[in-house]
């Protein structure tokens, strides 16, 4: 538009624009009708701040876990040197799947036939958009991830889980079992309703 506005003030207005928007200068007003809801949408806001900043500086992956799937299927013909090392593989395909089986889960969805699916198929777009409970390109749902928030993921993830065979004793909450949903609790009765039998 610039190079097309024959006005002056229009040319110096645009120009103005475009170096607010390249100098990153830009006003969010975020309201609500309660304090946490107005802290709520700040975060939000920031939360989408981060992630576009991290997605201008290494692009974009498709996301809903479906990237680190597909990083996965890379290392399906890899093979270590010794049985420990195949070990290690296979426990590093399996945690790849655990975000996109994580979603399905939460979803109500079987997270394993969903993993299955999306590795199966030989559309490296092709994942489950867990609000719509539909399978298809992840980018036409809109579902992404920035490159650098799954990259920096699997780096901490990996360097943990490093810091955790090194270590020779660790110590770690038994895993509760979980039971069957109960009903209400008692309310312990109501209060002022003595004697009405």
């Amino acid at each position: 538009q610039i190079e097309e506005t024959t006005s002056d003030y229009d040319r110096e207005k645009l120009q103005e624009r475009v170096a607010k928007l390249a100098g990153g200068v830009a006003v969010i007003r975020v309201g609500g009708m309660t304090e946490v809801e107005v802290k709520e949408r700040k975060d939000r806001v920031d939360d989408a701040l981060n992630a576009t900043r991290a997605a201008v500086q290494e692009g974009i992956v498709v996301g809903g876990g479906v990237a680190l799937v597909q990083a996965a299927k890379k290392l399906e013909g890899l093979t270590g040197d010794n049985n420990d090392q195949n070990v290690g593989i296979r426990i590093v395909r399996k945690a790849l799947e655990a975000p996109l089986r994580q979603i399905a889960e939460n979803a109500g969805v079987d997270g394993s036939v969903v993993a299955g699916k999306v590795r199966e198929s030989k559309d490296a777009k092709f994942g489950f958009n867990a609000q719509t409970e539909e399978y298809g390109d992840m980018f036409k749902f809109g579902v992404i991830d920035p490159a650098k928030v799954v990259r920096t993921a699997l780096q901490d993830a990996a360097s943990i889980a490093g810091l955790l065979i090194t270590t020779e004793a660790m110590v770690a909450d038994k895993p509760a079992k979980e039971g069957a949903g109960g009903g209400m609790p008692d309310m312990g009765g109501m209060g002022g309703m003595g004697g009405m039998m």
